[in-house]
């Protein structure tokens, strides 16, 4: 691992295979935003209009 400076801003250097296993980790623990059925998107749609026209 190399640490550089550049421009007062430090940066850090690692191996191709390093990297590729820390985003590899990364999205083992990502989890997707849950998303709506077409029911549940149009109520949900509807209820936000609603209350969009309700405040002006």
């Amino acid at each position: 691992m190399t640490h550089l400076t550049i421009d007062n801003k430090k940066y850090v250097l690692i191996p191709e295979q390093e990297y590729e296993e820390l985003q590899r980790n990364a999205a083992l623990k990502w989890k997707p935003e849950k998303t709506f059925t077409i029911e549940e998107a149009k109520a949900y749609s509807k209820k936000l209009i609603r209350k969009w026209a309700s405040e002006k």
